[in-house]
């Protein structure tokens, strides 16, 4: 953003049944493909008293393929089914040293959650595929227009969409099966399904 505006990501997060269905849709809707399928691994730091999480805030280290991001979200808002919230993220140049500096600061990796992800551009927006160990979703992301106009697009129903993160929609699954692992990872033994 210019003009000294925050940093902000604006989206929504529907749930789907099939991923190929919207692989589909998207060239026939006008969308590109910006990165293909890759392995995601995100890890959420907290203090030990969980003040971040608390307040609606989260601390993500993410790993892919050549790169790390750290990324700061400040607490949610909903306006019109659309969430928006402060995001501020940088590339790290070493995943381990950036948790080395976390851990040192009194954080503690409390949650790591994996993906595995494929980006399209579409009406203006980031439109992510991602398959995780609970279900698929697609994510959109961008101005509340261009969001509304590439959910359209899609054929997807803006009604569905859920105003969780991945974290929190692992933590209700937990909530129903506690015998599921802390982690939500394809290694895990994680039961698909939304």
């Amino acid at each position: 953003m210019t003009g000294g505006a925050r940093p902000e990501e604006i989206e929504v997060k529907i749930p789907v049944a099939d991923l190929e269905v919207i692989r589909r849709r998207l060239p026939d809707a006008g969308g590109e493909l910006a990165r293909a399928t890759h392995a995601e691994s995100n890890d959420l730091f907290d203090y030990p008293d969980g003040r971040l999480s608390a307040a609606g805030c989260a601390l993500r280290l993410r790993r892919t393929d050549g790169e790390s991001r750290l990324t700061f979200k400040g607490p949610p808002r909903f306006e019109q089914g659309v969430k928006t919230r402060e995001e501020r993220e940088t590339v790290v140049g070493e995943a381990g040293e950036a948790e080395a500096i976390l851990l040192r600061l009194g954080l503690a990796r409390r949650f790591r959650y994996e993906k595995r992800r494929e980006e399209w551009r579409l009406s203006g927006c980031a439109v992510a595929l991602d398959e995780t160990p609970i279900g698929n979703f697609v994510e959109v992301e961008g101005d509340p227009a261009g969001i509304r106009r590439a959910v359209a697009a899609l054929a997807l129903d803006f009604a569905s969409a859920t105003p969780y993160s991945y974290a929190r929609l692992y933590a209700m699954k937990r909530k129903d099966d506690p015998r599921l692992p802390e982690d939500m990872t394809f290694g895990g033994g994680v039961a698909r399904g939304a």
